[in-house]
């Protein structure tokens, strides 16, 4: 069947399972609106207040669900907004595919109002992008998009038409055959035999995760590893949720924000198994001092990471899952109760019990969140102190149920992402935990859960202050508070009710269980501004 470029586009789109896409309209993508107007009983646009709240809100739906998210802007500032957005699911490696107007072929190159050469500049920051420029080209580009942001470590891909392209007809044949998807499952029996040498020969392992186990849908097999060899279980920051947070083995997280058991556990090992993680500076810090008497056996999807920022004793490069069944088909199991006893006597050491405290605490609050949820919610933060402290007090059991920037840090990710989550799970409740310096880099976003009542329970740990970075200064910097403090008069009640959303205002202890349940029971966008003390550190 003969039509338009743009017309092309959406039926891929349909093609690829999109059933959501999050943009802003713009003179260079107005032949894709009316397209989009036209099958609008079967996708669904979502139109945000901001281009960056789009790039965010496809990261998160894409985190949610597994699937790859979608954005959509228009040429020049529409595309560049998106940038930041790109950028933090490269990092992260979030497979999302933005798709950005330009202006029409004849006028590329000139200048022309809102051009800017946006593959030039995504390039670093995407794992491919492209430009349409020639409409029989539209539907084997979009399918290639979706394949590469898909296959192997997934990321963004970013496609980039002219404003031409997408009004020109071309012949469009569908493909409704399956996707097929080339994994790195190759994996010798050779690699297989020494992991399973190293890990029989050793005496106190401890099992390293990363974001990659979730990414492959990997948590199964890792609860199946861990539990078989008896291992103690820490995680980076993407991994949270890989393994569940109140099984015995779990450590807490590792790092620079880590727990001291896990810290001291990796430090005491013979034998750190990294499963899909890339061994950021978070996490080793020191190398020196980092797992100094162990040997590393290193599991990842990408063979760029191996010995990348640590040298390794045995490295296995392929997919997760599989290597994994692999492992778990070939280990033996093994009781090793002196190193599991040494690491129970840390955790009791170590434990402290924030929910004592009489004042308002940001631990007492996650805590509270789990409890009344039942551990069951999607729990989306922004970037700072309050992502640090959900990381560390909430305890995530499952994947795809913690929704933040590792590697990028993006302050105002978490509104953004927190909408593409419930719209990508809708069964579930899903909190947004900001601090009051993020929550006001992305804040017009209340404007699109209202519009779309998207029911998002927003928790403002409002310190007053940009508390990461005041940290840092009390620390390092002789309590030096160059521009940290926040002590604006902005009301946070009163802006969620001029946007239409419900506010609460958070300042004793006993009300929080009441104000959450009534956040609950709403079931509508809400702002919860919790006062928090300045000087309660991470």
């Amino acid at each position: 069947m003969r039509l338009t470029g743009a017309d092309i586009l959406v039926e891929c789109l349909l093609e690829q399972g999109v059933d959501t896409i999050f943009g802003f309209p713009g003179g260079a993508v107005l032949n894709i609106y009316d397209s989009l107007y036209k099958y609008k009983d079967r996708i669904r646009h979502i139109l945000t207040s901001h281009e960056q709240g789009a790039a965010h809100a496809a990261d998160g739906y894409a985190r949610a669900s597994g699937k790859v998210g979608v954005c959509l802007a228009t040429s020049g500032p529409g595309a560049t907004n998106l940038v930041t957005g790109i950028a933090t699911a490269y990092m992260d490696s979030i497979p999302v595919v933005a798709i950005t107007g330009n202006v029409a072929s004849n006028l590329l190159g000139k200048d022309s109002f809102q051009e800017v050469d946006i593959t030039g500049i995504t390039m670093p920051i995407t794992k491919h992008n492209f430009v349409v420029r020639d409409v029989n080209d539209m539907a084997s580009i979009v399918r290639k998009a979706f394949k590469i942001a898909k296959q192997g470590r997934p990321g963004p891909v970013l496609i980039d038409i002219p404003k031409d392209i997408t009004a020109q007809f071309a012949e469009f044949e569908p493909n409704l055959e399956k996707v097929s998807v080339e994994e790195k499952n190759f994996v010798s029996n050779g690699a297989i035999d020494e992991a399973v040498r190293l890990i029989n020969s050793c005496e106190k392992p401890v099992i390293y995760a990363g974001g990659g186990v979730i990414a492959s849908d990997a948590s199964h097999e890792l609860y199946e590893f861990a539990v078989k060899i008896q291992c103690p279980v820490t995680l980076s920051l993407m991994g949270m949720g890989a393994f569940p947070a109140t099984q015995e083995l779990y450590t807490g997280m590792v790092g620079m924000h880590g727990t001291k058991v896990s810290n001291l556990a990796v430090t005491g090992c013979d034998l750190l198994i990294a499963i899909g993680a890339r061994f950021s500076d978070r996490v080793i810090s020191k190398l020196e001092r980092f797992a100094p008497n162990a040997k590393i056996l290193h599991i990842d999807i990408d063979e760029a990471e191996v010995n990348k920022n640590i040298r390794t004793a045995h490295h296995i490069v392929g997919d997760v899952k599989a290597v994994l069944k692999r492992l778990n088909q070939n280990i033996e199991p093994k009781c090793r109760t002196e190193w599991l006893n040494y690491v129970k006597e840390l955790k009791e050491k170590y434990y402290v019990n924030y929910s004592e405290k009489d004042e308002l605490t940001p631990e007492y609050i996650l805590n509270r969140i789990y409890e009344i949820t039942g551990g069951d919610a999607i729990i989306a933060t922004e970037v700072g102190q309050h992502q640090i402290w959900t990381a560390q007090h909430y305890k995530f059991t499952k994947p795809r149920s913690f929704i933040s920037s590792g590697g990028l840090g993006t302050m105002g990710f978490g509104l953004g992402a927190s909408m593409g989550a419930f719209l990508a799970c809708p069964e579930k409740r899903v909190f947004n935990i900001a601090g009051d310096g993020s929550f006001r880099m992305n804040l017009n976003e209340i404007a699109t859960l209202v519009e779309y009542n998207i029911p998002v329970i927003v928790v403002i740990m409002n310190n007053h202050a940009l508390g990461m970075v005041r940290q840092w200064q009390n620390m390092f910097y002789d309590k030096r508070y160059s521009e940290s403090t926040l002590d604006r008069q902005t009301d946070f009640v009163k802006l969620a009710e001029a946007f239409g959303a419900v506010g609460y205002n958070l300042i004793d202890k006993k009300d929080v269980d009441r104000v959450l349940k009534e956040a609950l029971d709403s079931n509508r966008p809400v702002v919860i501004n919790c006062e928090i003390s300045k000087d309660h550190k991470v």
